[in-house]
């Protein structure tokens, strides 16, 4: 045994247990919190039944969904015997640490969700998946057709099957609209739909339309306009910014700052199509030009050699380049 106590034994008791044994009693109690409170959330989140006796904790369930809670008590245990607090957010921290380290990608950069598994179609792509998955803060920066947006809530789907984030969190800034949001006709779901409609094309090719509706209703996918973002600390999300190149500086450091505890997000946005008033500067121009090198951010700048539509939009935003290379600039 080590200096902090930690019981690294595990011992088969059939095929679907496995048995933990710990040295401190003190330690153990406050790894099973009141009322053995720690158990009852590792069980619920896991599906499997955990139950302690004496020094001992036996964990019964499937084989692999059991590692995973054993490699969670190891870990609390370790944490407590440290003299670190144990509480519901440290349980659901480990639980998201110990599934996302024990998940492997798939090749080629797939990304798993319920309808299929996305594999990327060019190195960009490849390295901006892996980027989102390293980083708690991506920027997707590029032209259209390049998959930016569709990656972005492939990677979100996919974090939430997996259990890493408890829901999704969707923003788009509605230029248009702007503070006008409230004389649309509708709640503010059906005032900001247009808007977000590429967002809602990419979650139906990615989940049952079924549960689409069902996480829509009981907010585990989440609709939120930029306007009103401010005053918000998003935990536990992926957050996903799209069309930020509309976003003025203030609003994109708004933005930015809503990041909360074991969040990610993503910001995707095409520089060449910003249709804010003359003379307001880009958010996501500003931003990716400051936060480049910051550690825990991702930048990836894709390319035309990215576009994955029809061939000729490729062959548009070629055209579309060289006539504004040719223009004076201002």
């Amino acid at each position: 045994m080590n200096r902090n106590a930690v019981a690294l034994r595990a011992a088969e008791l059939d095929e679907s247990a496995l048995s933990l044994a710990f040295d401190d009693n003190r330690v153990m109690a406050q790894l099973l919190g009141e009322h053995d409170s720690h158990l009852a959330q590792i069980e619920h989140r896991l599906g499997v039944a955990i139950t302690p006796r004496g020094n001992r904790i036996s964990i019964k369930g499937d084989r692999e969904q059991s590692e995973l809670a054993r490699a969670v008590l190891l870990h609390l245990y370790s944490k407590a015997a440290r003299g670190g607090e144990i509480n519901k957010g440290e349980v659901d921290g480990a639980i998201r640490m110990v599934k996302t380290a024990e998940q492997k990608a798939p090749a080629e950069g797939g990304v798993r969700t319920r309808r299929k598994t996305i594999n990327a179609r060019t190195p960009n792509q490849q390295a901006y998946i892996e980027q989102i998955r390293r980083n708690e803060l991506t920027f997707g920066i590029g032209p259209a057709g390049t998959g930016k947006t569709y990656l972005a809530v492939a990677c979100a789907a996919e974090a939430l099957m997996n259990g890493e984030v408890d829901r999704i969190v969707l923003s788009r800034p509605a230029v248009e609209a702007g503070e006008r949001l409230g004389f649309l006709p509708g709640d503010m779901k059906e005032k900001v739909d247009p808007y977000l409609r590429p967002l809602y094309d990419a979650l139906y090719d990615m989940m049952p339309q079924s549960l689409v509706q069902k996480s829509l209703a009981e907010n585990q996918i989440e609709i939120a306009p930029l306007a009103f973002m401010r005053g918000r600390t998003l935990a536990s999300a992926f957050i996903i910014l799209d069309e930020a190149q509309n976003t003025t500086p203030q609003q994109m450091k708004m933005f930015l700052t809503r990041l909360g505890e074991g969040s990610r997000m993503v910001v995707t946005g095409d520089p060449s199509q910003i249709d804010l008033p003359s003379g307001v500067g880009s958010g996501l121009v500003e931003a990716s030009s400051i936060l480049d090198g910051v550690k825990g951010i991702g930048i990836t700048r894709f390319v035309n050699l990215d576009i994955v539509r029809h061939p000729l939009v490729g062959r548009i935003v070629q055209a579309y380049d060289k006539l504004q290379a040719k223009a004076p600039k201002r």
